[in-house]
């Protein structure tokens, strides 16, 4: 199988479940339980996926501009900043801290 063929099948796997999603009947996402959880996992994919992006470089932790440029981004973000402004300042700060190194 080639590279090609198993992104093309990924592709529509992923079509798959998401039309599967659409015949989960309105009873079951409105239960509490189910709904929460949802929440609950999409915020940690989301804290997982940054986690990985911010640390991760191939098979290694990396500790450099991303984590302060990190920290100022969540302090911006809690003093509810626009997000454009967050991600500029965010960038400013990485780019600031690697001129210095």
């Amino acid at each position: 199988m080639t590279l090609w063929q198993v992104v093309i099948l990924a592709s529509i796997l992923c079509l798959a479940l998401k039309l599967a999603g659409y015949l989960v009947p309105a009873s079951v996402l409105r239960r509490p339980v189910t709904a929460r959880t949802a929440e609950l996992v999409t915020v940690s994919l989301l804290a997982a996926l940054i986690a990985v992006q911010t640390l991760g470089s191939g098979q290694q932790i990396v500790l450099d501009a991303r984590i302060p440029a990190l920290g100022v981004a969540a302090i911006l973000f809690a003093l509810r900043v626009p997000f454009v402004v967050v991600v500029l300042v965010a960038a400013v700060v990485a780019a600031g801290i690697r001129a210095l190194t």
